[in-house]
């Protein structure tokens, strides 16, 4: 809980979000966060022959309806470690479901600091149709050979959408926190 309580979605947020990145770009590990132990563990290694795009990870101090923080995946050009933050602005949402229920991802670039390489991509609108594929080609796909696991894309949505839900998710989680939940 410190991770959330300490470092948090950030202080721009949600213009600028911490995320904490558990998986690298081009890995096939799915790596988690375990609270309780304050360190990334193995989950699985995917049953696919396949690896995420780009990095993936949560906002800190967040908290989706199903009780986990908001999920992210940074584009990049170059793996991240992790249990690193970076500070990423959100760009769209790709919304799913899944064998649990309704998921979604925000989908999120380096702020412009960090790789200017992104500073003209404002909206889900302007990254290459090439990586829109890519990214849901990806979440379609690599659960396929696992008993009992499906994902279902059902598109995208824009900036603002993403933002949204992300202040929404921030306020849950205050809420929570004040209740002592």
């Amino acid at each position: 809980m410190w991770l959330h309580k300490r470092i948090g979605p950030g202080e721009k947020a949600p213009e600028i979000v911490n995320v904490f990145i558990e998986i690298p770009m081009n890995s096939s590990v799915k790596y988690e966060y375990d609270e309780e132990l304050g360190v990334i563990k193995v989950d699985r290694f995917l049953y696919t022959a396949m690896y995420y795009p780009f990095n993936y990870g949560f906002i800190p101090g967040t908290k989706e309806e199903d009780g986990d923080p908001v999920d992210v995946l940074v584009i990049s050009r170059e793996p991240v470690l992790p249990g690193t933050i970076i500070e990423a602005r959100p760009v769209g949402l790709l919304e799913m479901e899944d064998e649990e229920g309704f998921d979604s991802k925000v989908i999120a670039v380096p702020k412009d600091k960090l790789d200017p390489q992104f500073a003209n991509i404002k909206d889900i609108n302007d990254l290459p149709d090439a990586i829109k594929e890519k990214i849901k080609h990806f979440f379609e796909h690599y659960k396929e050979l696992e008993p009992g696991k499906w994902v279902k894309v059902r598109g995208w949505k824009g900036a603002e959408e993403a933002k949204k839900k992300i202040l929404e998710a921030i306020e849950r989680f205050r809420k929570e926190e004040s209740r002592g939940s």
